[in-house]
């Protein structure tokens, strides 16, 4: 004779077993209404990004091609990788570092949270001897995440946690200093100076203490009152071919830096 088997849902599972038919460690989820003007450029940006970060937070997506082209470094190659956000992005390695095995991993309006999520293909993945961390000006706005100032040290703090698990060389950098301009006349209202003078203090600190590389960008693009320089930007945020021009030596001396005190 043959027994019936009968399958139980795991609620009813649960029931039997006396506990209550719904159980959720969590609370519920805020609702959040936006209402924030973003202006006619980055509302509908904003409107664009989001259904995609849905789905891939840290747009891994976007270096996915040029990672798995990219060949492994050459022996005795001190690869370089770049991550960062827009500042990178549309930073010309190959102009301002001729013949270096720099690898540029930048993405335009990214903040540390995104960083950190494609730090381990971006930069890992790639087998660099080190890596330039520069990240934190969107973070302060707002514009995909809200983060707090230590929050977006942590997120920094984070990826060099995986890049020293990796033998990977720190190089961290200071933000850059922001100003207002005839073309973008709220930037120093949206990036506090203030704040972003406070992280790169921390950052210093972080670099300082164990001993990461400092690329400290801000005085050789500030002015006499702190803001950057207004013939170095157009929109009072990314640097002009001049202020690149600035920020190579610097980011150049503190890898040299950093990969010799590595081989040491």
């Amino acid at each position: 004779m043959k027994r019936l088997v009968f399958l139980l849902p795991a609620a009813a599972l649960s029931i039997a077993a006396g506990e209550p038919d719904h159980y959720q460690s969590s609370p519920e989820r805020r609702t959040v209404v936006d209402e924030r003007d973003w202006g006619p450029w980055a509302g509908p940006f904003r409107e664009k990004l989001v259904p995609s970060l849905m789905q891939d937070f840290g747009e891994r997506y976007i270096y996915a091609p040029a990672n798995a082209a990219l060949p492994p470094p050459a022996k005795g190659e001190d690869r370089v990788v770049f991550i960062g956000d827009s500042i990178t992005d549309l930073w010309d390695l190959a102009k301002y570092f001729p013949g270096k095995p720099y690898v540029n991993r930048g993405i335009g309006s990214q903040v540390t949270a995104q960083m950190l999520v494609r730090f381990e293909q971006d930069v890992v993945a790639l087998k660099p001897s080190a890596v330039v961390i520069l990240g934190g000006v969107n973070d302060i706005t707002g514009f995909l995440q809200v983060e707090s100032e230590d929050g977006i040290v942590s997120n920094i703090e984070a990826m060099a946690d995986i890049a020293d698990r990796h033998g990977i060389h720190v190089v961290l950098c200071s933000i850059l200093p922001v100003t207002n301009t005839r073309a973008a006349g709220h930037v120093v209202e949206e990036r506090k100076p203030t704040a972003l003078r406070r992280i790169n203090a921390q950052l210093r600190t972080l670099a300082d203490t164990r001993g990461y590389g400092f690329a400290d960008y801000a005085p050789a693009l500030a002015d006499s009152n702190g803001l950057m320089q207004a013939d170095l930007t157009r929109d009072g945020l990314h640097p002009l071919p001049a202020g690149y021009a600035r920020m190579a030596p610097i980011a150049e001396a503190a890898i040299r830096e950093t990969l010799l005190q590595g081989n040491n």
